[in-house]
């Protein structure tokens, strides 16, 4: 009998495919409150990769981390009607704490605009205050009715911005250089993705925003998802909050504001993203390791070579992890990286120091050769960066080959409905005609000007809406 695939076929069931992934590539597991996880330290890893290198461009912008409580007075969510009304199905509220009610019930946290807004109107007093920039790494809770893990949980992490500028100008201008400097650079150059970047539609934007800027991402399944967004709240939380500064001219004003966020859901699209049907394909920028060198046996002599091979790759800069479980047989190994999509294996064995040579497995593009021994640490980085661009330009050729351009709603409809996405001129479709996919479950992902730029007006002549089904 033929054996049985280690993973459902992605053509089969690609939802299957996903959480076998999920579990084998030992990423996740769910935790024992329906919506939550458990991230398993492979998972993590990939989580704090994502991390240091947001966390890099972001404070090059100038923001400062700082942190925020999780419980949140449920009065503050009050004061904003657009913002409490968008979060309310979503809400956790504790009522009672130390054995007794609440005088006043405390929100989990699902966004930190309003306790933000609290602290930045005592911080903000003089335009010398200004532009303050703060970002905090946390986990939110979002009361999910369709959870499915890293794409949509109970709980998440992810990092949040809150910012206050003295102008709609410097605001605008800053959440468009997060969207591009940070999000963008970050999805293309670190995690290999293809995106389009766009301006959500008055009915997806977020609740309390005046604009929202959105990365959108085709997943292997050909559905869109979300990557990350970047919002303009104009003065609605500063109205709300009187959060103001006295001016160079001596006038008390509003700032305006912007807040941006990513989250672990970008775990997740990594792997429907670049995942195969022998699972993850790990990004060689982004992967916690990116080569590992495995003994075949347990010879004295290759272990010794195992280790002095991995050395060398150390020093030449490559993020590097030695196998030398011999006592597990060798195939089972194989299989396991394979699996957690580490872009490179080195195999060594007795036969490979005779000849003075070890076998390289790329993960990425696939196949293996024998390579010589010395010539391995200046051969694998250059490896690594030819993975790392063939990653982005299948995620690129994925979106191409897959995106129709149509020009009636019910073709938009029937693109989306075979696996792909539609680009339909917005003065065709319009809020109407969005409506009326929204009954089909497809949505407008995000509108795009005429030459694919990000649209400075939401209903500008020749801006384009991408339609698609998504997660």
């Amino acid at each position: 009998m033929a054996k049985a695939p280690v993973l459902t076929p992605r053509a089969d069931d690609f939802p299957r495919w996903y959480q076998d992934v999920i579990s084998k590539a030992e990423l996740a597991d769910n935790g024992p409150v329906r919506g939550t996880m458990v991230i398993r330290p492979y998972g993590y890893g990939l989580w704090e990769r994502m991390q240091a290198e947001l966390d890099a461009r972001i404070k090059e912008t100038g923001a400062e981390n700082a942190y925020f409580p999780l419980l949140i007075p449920q009065s503050y969510l009050t004061r904003e009607a657009d913002h409490v009304e968008g979060f309310a199905p979503e809400l956790a509220v504790v009522t009672h704490g130390g054995g007794k009610e609440l005088e006043e019930p405390a929100v989990v946290r699902p966004t930190s605009e309003t306790i933000v807004n609290e602290y930045f109107s005592k911080w903000v007093q003089s335009y010398r205050d200004l532009p303050l920039l703060i970002n905090q790494w946390a986990n939110v809770v979002r009361w999910e009715l369709r959870p499915r893990v890293f794409l949509r949980t109970s709980e998440f992490l992810w990092q949040e911005g809150h910012t206050a500028h003295a102008t709609c100008e410097e605001a605008r201008d800053f959440a468009a250089r997060i969207h591009r400097e940070v999000y963008g650079d970050f999805l293309e150059n670190v995690l290999a993705t293809d995106f389009v970047a766009g301006r959500k539609t008055v009915r997806e934007r977020f609740a309390g925003a005046v604009n929202t800027l959105t990365l959108e991402s085709m997943m292997g399944d050909g559905k869109a998802l979300q990557m990350v967004t970047s919002h303009e709240l104009g003065q609605n939380f500063a109205r709300a909050f009187d959060t103001r500064y006295l001016s160079k001219d001596g006038v008390q004003e509003l700032v305006w504001q912007t807040s941006w966020g990513a989250t672990t859901r970008m775990i997740g699209a990594l792997v429907m993203i670049h995942g195969d049907d022998r699972g993850l394909r790990v990004p060689p920028r982004l992967a916690r390791i990116q080569a590992v060198v495995l003994a075949v046996k347990g010879d004295e002599a290759v272990l010794a070579k195992v280790r002095e091979v991995a050395d060398r790759l150390g020093a030449a800069g490559v993020r590097v992890r030695t196998d030398d479980r011999t006592d597990v047989p060798f195939g089972r190994r194989a299989v396991d990286w394979e699996l957690k999509g580490v872009p490179v294996r080195v195999e060594i064995g007795p036969r490979d120091l005779d000849a003075g040579t070890a076998t390289m497995v790329r993960r990425i593009p696939g196949g293996k050769e024998p390579v010589a021994i010395d010539a391995l640490a200046a051969l694998v980085p250059a490896v690594l960066e030819e993975d790392q661009a063939l990653l982005l330009r299948q995620s690129r050729a994925r979106r191409e080959s897959r995106t129709a351009d149509v020009s009636t709603i019910e073709e938009a409809a029937e693109a989306a409905a075979a696996g792909g996405w539609a680009r339909i001129p917005w003065a065709v479709l319009g809020a109407e005609g969005e409506a009326r996919l929204a009954e089909r479950a497809l949505t407008v992902r995000c509108l795009v000007a005429e030459d694919g730029s990000v649209p400075e007006d939401g209903d500008a002549p020749g801006n384009v809406a991408v339609v698609a089904r998504a997660y």
